[in-house]
C-alpha cells in the first residue's frame, strides 16, 4: 500500500449514501472534498466528523445539474488542494449526487426530463471529464446507479433510462481510460433507506415492507450497506475491478 495520502472528490456529500461513503472513504485514511447543492450546515458537519477522524475534509457548494459551474468549481477545488496537500491532483472521483423522480410516462415533462438528464447524465459526462487532467494515473471513479436498471417498477422510467446509460457510460470510461490505469465502476443500490425521494422507502410502511419481503436479505438497504463497499473501491484490494456494475442491494428481486 502507498503511504501518500490520497484524496477522494464525492459529489452530494452533504446527505444519505454521499456522506456515508464520506465518512467510510475517510476511516480508509484518505481525504476527501465533498460537494452539496444547498445544505451548507449539514456538509460542514461532514467536514467536522471526517476532520475528528484525521483526515483533511473541505465541502463546496456546486449544482451538478449545471455545467457552466465546473470550470469555477475544479478551479477553486485544485486551488485547495493545492495548498493543503501539495498537489492540484487527486485519486478518486465518486459520481454520487442526484435527485429522485417518480411519475408515469403518461404524466413526465420536457422539463422533468431535463432536469434527471442534467443531473444524472450530462452533469457526470462533463464533470468527469473537467476533472480527468487532475485524477491522478492509478486513481479511480465510481459512478453511482440504481438497482431499477434492472428491476422495473412504474413510475422510474426516466430516472432508471439515465442510470442504464452511466452504467453504459462506465464502460467506456474504463476502456479509454485504461492506458492511464484509472479504473472505472459503477455501483447500483438497492432500495435504501434515506430522505432521497422524499424518504418514501424509509417512511412509507407498505414500500419498506415490500422491498423487504422480495429482499433475500430480508430487509431494506441501509446507507452503511453502499458507503463501505464505495470506500473498498478506493483501495489497493480493489485495483482489479474494472468496467464492471456492483449492486448492492441484499439480493433485491433476484
Amino acid at each position: 500500500m502507498s503511504t501518500t495520502t490520497k484524496t477522494a472528490l464525492i459529489t452530494g456529500g452533504s446527505r444519505g449514501l454521499g456522506k456515508n461513503m464520506a465518512i467510510a472513504i475517510a476511516k480508509k485514511g484518505i481525504n476527501v472534498v465533498i460537494t452539496y447543492n444547498s445544505n451548507k450546515e449539514a456538509a460542514d458537519a461532514v467536514v467536522a466528523e471526517i476532520i475528528s477522524l484525521g483526515q483533511k475534509a473541505v465541502a463546496f457548494q456546486l449544482d451538478t445539474s449545471n455545467t457552466s459551474l465546473f470550470d469555477n468549481f475544479i478551479k477553486e477545488a485544485t486551488a485547495y488542494l493545492q495548498t493543503e496537500t501539495g498537489s492540484n491532483h487527486f485519486d478518486f472521483l465518486i459520481n454520487n449526487a442526484g435527485t429522485a423522480l417518480y411519475s408515469p410516462v403518461t404524466d413526465i415533462t420536457e422539463e422533468q426530463m431535463d432536469a434527471i438528464y442534467n443531473i444524472h447524465y450530462k452533469g457526470v459526462f462533463f464533470l468527469t471529464q473537467k476533472a480527468l487532467p487532475f485524477i491522478n494515473d492509478g486513481g479511480g471513479i465510481i459512478n453511482i446507479s440504481s438497482g431499477l436498471t434492472r428491476l422495473t417498477y412504474p413510475g422510474s422510467s426516466v430516472y432508471a433510462s439515465m442510470k442504464t446509460a452511466v452504467e453504459s457510460l462506465t464502460r467506456y470510461f474504463a476502456k479509454e481510460l485504461g492506458t492511464r490505469k484509472i479504473r472505472v465502476n459503477v455501483i447500483a443500490p438497492g432500495a435504501i433507506e434515506t430522505d432521497f425521494g422524499g424518504g418514501r422507502t424509509r417512511d412509507n410502511k407498505d414500500i419498506n415492507a415490500h422491498i423487504a419481503g422480495i429482499t433475500s436479505l430480508g430487509r431494506v438497504g441501509l446507507p452503511d450497506d453502499i458507503g463501505g463497499v464505495v470506500a473498498f473501491l478506493c483501495t489497493d484490494d480493489a485495483y482489479w475491478i474494472n468496467g464492471q456494475r456492483i449492486e448492492v442491494s441484499g439480493g433485491q428481486g433476484i
